[in-house]
């Protein structure tokens, strides 16, 4: 079983490698779901040895229909990630139908080679899954990110495990999304995944001792200001079913 990361943070990426986690998937904003990292961001994680480093290549949140200036960011992007030495991207582009931009999807494949490619959760966001999986395939994808088009892998799994069960070994079904201490056992002993992706992240409180409680940096809808997310090597570690040390 391998096991993916997602963190936010260089501390995020050595709680992931200190848990015994297989790799990371270096994220800015996940609040919206995850995008591009800075260079310094990508550069700094790569420093951290013993992990596997993807870098999400998002310009944005919201849908995943991106015009022509996006897409040179995204081009751009995946040219810094594999410089900084980064071992893969993760990517994600669709129609305004609801179906894998198979033209843009195979430039920034083309793009980011000798890189692994994965496709994100955009899949979730597709009007046909089993469509969408063939066109990944013939693409050339290594693997797909995906809850089964639900909120969570939970409400997912059937489809997940069908989806396994078609993928054979043409790709990697990755389930993502939901995944904690409490399901992952029901998760793994149902889809039978040979990679499973999840966050481990827990609620700190900031060091400021000064605070302005009435001020934010954020729109209406917000964590609280002074409230941070990290990556938890003790929940990653209860996921994966290990004992500290």
């Amino acid at each position: 079983m391998i096991y993916e990361i997602c963190v936010d943070s260089i501390a995020g990426v050595r709680a992931a490698r200190e848990a015994g986690a297989h790799r990371a998937e270096l994220c800015a904003n996940l609040l919206e779901g995850g995008t591009t990292p800075s260079r310094g961001m990508i550069r700094e994680a790569r420093k951290v040895e013993g992990i596997g480093l993807q870098v999400i290549i998002r310009p944005r949140g919201g849908d995943f229909l991106f015009d022509d200036d996006e897409l040179a960011v995204m081009q751009a992007d995946i040219d810094t990630a594999r410089a900084e030495g980064a071992d893969g991207v993760v990517i994600g582009i669709l129609t305004a139908d609801g179906i894998v931009d198979a033209d843009r999807t195979r430039e920034l494949i083309a793009r980011a080679r000798p890189l692994s490619v994965t496709f994100h959760r955009a899949f979730d966001m597709t009007r046909d899954p089993f469509e969408a999986l063939e066109t990944l395939i013939g693409l050339g994808v290594d693997r797909v990110l995906t809850s089964g088009q639900e909120p969570s892998v939970l409400e997912g799994l059937p489809l997940i495990i069908e989806l396994i069960r078609r993928a054979g070994e043409r790709i990697i079904i990755m389930p993502g999304g939901g995944i904690n201490a409490r399901n992952a056992v029901r998760i793994i002993a149902e889809a039978k995944p040979r990679e499973i992706h999840f966050a481990g992240r827990e609620a700190v409180a900031g060091g400021m001792k000064f605070r302005r409680h009435h001020v934010y940096m954020g729109g209406e809808l917000r964590a609280p200001e002074y409230d941070r997310f990290v990556t938890s090597a003790a929940i990653i570690r209860a996921v994966m079913g290990k004992e500290p040390g």
